[in-house]
């Protein structure tokens, strides 16, 4: 077996490369040319190519083209840039827009994995005849006695496993995490060792396609007059005053609310449909049922969902928080207990499942609503 998992020698092994212009998937791609494979490194556009090229901390566009480009010819391998503004815009953006008119908190990075670079481009990789599709993720893909499974980084502080939580069987079988095992500093020194000018490159810390981090006017954009004015309302009822959009809030929010009553608020819930954003009490911000939608399970191999009902798992909410332990409920629709309340839980993230006793991620799924 080669280091991919191929019964075969590394040149016979094609493998795709997905780079983003950034240091981690360069040094993917550069790592496995240099280890004798056939390297093919693949870049999306995916946004606003003109205006992003001096954007720093970005990926896909612009400059990060380029030294992409330049990664690839500096090693020797073949790279392509393929156009998917117009796939993104409507799969990634439009969905980010309409979340947050939704009173729901989005998490576009997530969107981009389920849908343009594990879908699309996988379907790209197979249409140049690739073995595999190797991004720059830190995760690690092991093989297990069901076929492949998904696990957390060796570095919990780099682990991406949150944002990959809906990842298909048919996916996992096919993609290729090299960094996984490895910790940030491992691979700055790899890109050095191999003279890639993208060494010292930052990582990317914003949304890609939200300028200085003003998700406000990327909105007003995708729909134009959408942002509407209401209320913030106390828990009790009391109307405290008034609000430009439920876009400016999020579950769980303490600054910049807009209204004083002399005790700590904070944003419990947004209600869309009502244009009103409801704060109370820290107390109030305790969740301990979480209503699910979209679950995606790859986990162990059950005979159907009822199987898995009252199954104990390590829950993660955001991809900032720890995972806590947890009990999946099959009903009506998949659901979560969680053994003690957690605070600031938003509709719109995701809730991934880990496995109490392992690394292993087991999936997860779209917070719904959620209860006290």
């Amino acid at each position: 077996m080669n280091s991919l998992g191929f019964a075969k020698p590394p040149r016979e092994t094609r493998v795709v490369a997905a780079m983003s212009g950034g240091v981690d998937s360069s040094v993917v791609a550069a790592m496995l040319a240099r280890d004798g494979y056939d390297v093919v490194g693949v870049t999306l556009q995916l946004y606003d190519h003109g205006a992003a090229v001096n954007k720093p901390g970005a990926c896909c566009a612009g400059q990060d083209i380029h030294d992409a480009r330049r990664v690839a010819d500096s090693v020797g391998f073949p790279h392509y840039v393929l156009d998917y503004e117009s796939r993104f815009r409507h799969a990634v953006m439009e969905d980010f827009a309409d979340t947050y008119l939704a009173g729901a908190t989005p998490i576009p990075c997530v969107r981009c994995n389920q849908t343009v670079k594990f879908k699309d481009l996988k379907r790209v990789a197979e249409d140049l005849g690739a073995d595999c599709l190797a991004t720059g993720h830190y995760v690690r893909r092991v093989e297990g006695a069901d076929g492949a499974e998904l696990h957390r980084a060796a570095d919990a502080n780099r682990d991406q496993s949150y944002f990959l939580f809906a990842t298909t069987r048919g996916q996992l079988d096919f993609l290729r995490f090299p960094l996984g095992d490895k910790p940030k500093s491992e691979t700055r020194a790899l890109a050095l060792e191999l003279g890639l000018r993208v060494a010292e490159k930052p990582d990317s810390q914003d949304i890609c396609f939200v300028p200085s981090g003003k998700y406000q006017s990327v909105v007003e954009k995708l729909r134009p007059g959408a942002i509407e004015s209401g209320e913030i309302v106390h828990v009790d009822g009391r109307v405290l005053g008034r609000h430009e959009g439920v876009i400016n809030f999020t579950v769980g929010q303490r600054r910049g609310i807009g209204v004083a009553t002399g005790e700590p608020l904070f944003v419990v819930k947004l209600d869309a449909a009502s244009k009103r954003v409801i704060v109370g009490p820290r107390e109030a911000l305790g969740v301990s049922r979480i209503a699910l939608r979209d679950v995606n399970w790859i986990g162990e191999c059950v005979a159907g969902e009822d199987a898995l009902d009252g199954r104990a798992v390590l829950v993660r909410v955001r991809s900032t928080r720890p995972p806590v332990p947890a009990r999946l409920c099959i009903g009506a629709g998949w659901s979560l207990v969680l053994d003690t309340p957690e605070e600031g839980v938003a509709p719109g993230q995701a809730a991934v499942f880990y496995d109490p006793g392992s690394t292993r991620v087991l999936g997860g799924g779209w917070i719904a609503a959620t209860e006290r």
